[in-house]
C-alpha cells in the first residue's frame, strides 16, 4: 500500500521561512531633515527634504525636496507600524523624544 503523504496525523516537515537578500548595490544614502505627505484612496506620498534656513527665521522657508517616495497604502501602515516600533525602542534607550 502506498503512503499518503496528506494523511491527518502524519507530521510535515515546516517549510523553511523566506530568505531576504538586501541588494545595496546601488543604494543610495541622503540626508533629510524634512518630510512631507500626502495621500489618494490608491497612494500614500512621503516628500523628503532639506530646510536649509540655519541661520536666521525667515517668513518663507525655502526647503529643496530630494526624493519623493510613492508607496500602497498597505505598505504605508506597514511603514508605519515599522516606524513606531523603532521609535519605541530607542526611546527606551535613550530617552523620550519631545
Amino acid at each position: 500500500m502506498a503512503e499518503n503523504k496528506d494523511e491527518p496525523g502524519k507530521d510535515k516537515p515546516a517549510p523553511e521561512p523566506n530568505r531576504v537578500h538586501w541588494d545595496t548595490s546601488q543604494l543610495k544614502s541622503s540626508y533629510c531633515n524634512i518630510a512631507n505627505a500626502t495621500s489618494t484612496r490608491e497612494e500614500v506620498i512621503v516628500n523628503f527634504g532639506i530646510n536649509e534656513n540655519w541661520e536666521r527665521p525667515r517668513t518663507e522657508l525655502e526647503v529643496q525636496l530630494l526624493h519623493r517616495i510613492i508607496l500602497s497604502p498597505y505598505a504605508a501602515k506597514r511603514l508605519q507600524e515599522l516606524l513606531t516600533k523603532l521609535i519605541k525602542e530607542y526611546e527606551a534607550r535613550y530617552g523620550v523624544l519631545k
